[in-house]
């Protein structure tokens, strides 16, 4: 099973408001998930976003992939840094 971390869109109409999801990679977007592990809003100036970094990476380390955004909110957050370093040892 190909998992990936992505955002699941929530909101009303022209409010987009965004939950980061562990998700089956064949399941549609506003699906079925797995596991919630933040939130993202992107209207508040700055953006809001919160993410709980130990499920987060639980997760990568079990080989789940994020998609190109989540990717970038994890490198703002510092995430991904953190799993490079688990990973290689640093």
């Amino acid at each position: 099973m190909a998992v990936k971390i992505r955002l699941k869109r929530m909101g009303a109409k022209k409010s987009p408001f965004y939950r980061i999801v562990v998700a089956d990679s064949r399941s549609p977007r506003d699906g079925r998930f797995i596991e919630t592990i933040g939130t993202y809003n992107p209207l508040t100036e700055p953006a809001e976003i919160k993410i709980n970094e130990e499920l987060a990476l639980k997760w990568l380390q079990n080989g789940a992939k994020p998609s190109d955004t989540v990717r970038s909110l994890f490198s703002k957050q510092g995430i991904l840094e953190k799993f490079h370093n688990l990973k290689y040892g640093k």
